[in-house]
């Protein structure tokens, strides 16, 4: 067999078994731990693996995160399901605080017109409810990042701090065994805040954010009251949930 063809073989067994090891390379194709590694070394040149002791893995393909409008863009039904779902839980005189996420800002559109206060650091969320008569809205001022259209920052943070909220309304990128994660540090920052001045705290994440671990962990589970999600997660997940207090509710599709 041609090196060329080995180093195929040896992909598409990464692919499958994730990891490999010198040993194995040998086994599987004859050659000898020289040969193995030159094959490894060769295949890191090409940016194909990562090289670990006595072996290799494939690199992480990381997920690029678009922007705002992009995000919006991509607002599913299942994300309009979860927002109204939430927004059957707002009543009249909450006091709450809703996050830059695209999944709580279609909570924001199914909002009712009821008299309540809302607090954001969301200057699209803010707009959307502007055409609210009920609605009380006070924008967190601080440091604007253009790219995903939120407001962040030590002034964000403090002025948090001086309100105290009936529920927080919390956007994910992730949510598993690891707490609550999201690309962004600043951001991430800010919703822990959120959660930390709320006496229930509301998470939104649809099926594709359950058992996901994003880079900046900002909550654990523990920390939220309420799941919101559009299919009913494994049994491993829901025992999970169940072993941090956290109460599940699984939006349904209502024909309009």
């Amino acid at each position: 067999m041609y090196q060329e063809e080995r180093l195929i073989s040896i992909i598409d067994y990464l692919k499958e078994h994730k990891r490999i090891s010198v040993e194995q390379i040998c086994s599987l194709f004859g050659v000898s731990r020289a040969t193995a590694r030159r094959d490894l070394v060769k295949l890191q040149e090409q940016g194909a693996i990562i090289r670990t002791r006595g072996g290799a893995i494939l690199p992480t393909v990381h997920d690029e995160v678009k922007d705002y409008s992009g995000r919006l863009g991509m607002v599913s039904e299942e994300k309009s399901m979860i927002g109204k779902a939430a927004a059957s839980l707002i009543r009249e005189g909450d006091r709450i605080i809703l996050d830059a996420s695209t999944t709580v800002q279609s909570c924001a559109e199914h909002l009712p017109d009821v008299n309540c206060t809302i607090i954001t650091n969301s200057i699209n969320l803010a707009d959307v409810l502007s055409s609210r008569k009920g609605a009380d809205i006070r924008l967190l001022g601080g440091k604007l990042q253009k790219e995903h259209r939120f407001l962040y920052g030590a002034s964000v943070i403090e002025k948090l701090s001086y309100y105290h909220v009936d529920k927080a309304l919390i956007g994910v990128v992730g949510v598993s065994e690891h707490g609550l994660t999201i690309a962004h540090e600043e951001d991430g920052m800010v919703k822990r805040k959120m959660i930390s001045q709320a006496k229930q705290v509301i998470a939104l994440a649809d099926h594709s954010k359950i058992g996901r671990t994003d880079f900046y962990r900002y909550a654990e589970l523990s920390d939220i009251d309420l799941l919101i999600t559009d299919r009913l997660p494994s049994k491993p997940f829901q025992k999970l949930l169940d072993e941090h207090d956290v109460e599940l509710l699984v939006a349904e599709h209502h024909d309009t």
